[in-house]
């Protein structure tokens, strides 16, 4: 039995990921790039991926 897995690609850089199943809304993080990734949707074991803006915080210095 092999372990279930999930494709996509980065929408900045063009990299192949390949990760264990997740669900609609869960974020991941680019190997490649480092950027925040949302799940929009997974069809038929395909991801389709959305960069996610992060808010940085301002320390006040």
């Amino acid at each position: 039995m092999t372990a279930a897995t999930l494709t996509g690609t980065c929408p900045e850089c063009e990299t192949d990921l390949t990760v264990p199943p997740m669900g609609e809304g869960e974020t991941l993080s680019c190997p490649e790039c480092m950027l925040t990734l949302r799940v929009e949707a997974v069809e038929d074991g395909r991801m389709h991926l959305r960069m996610v803006e992060v808010a940085l915080r301002d320390w006040g210095q």
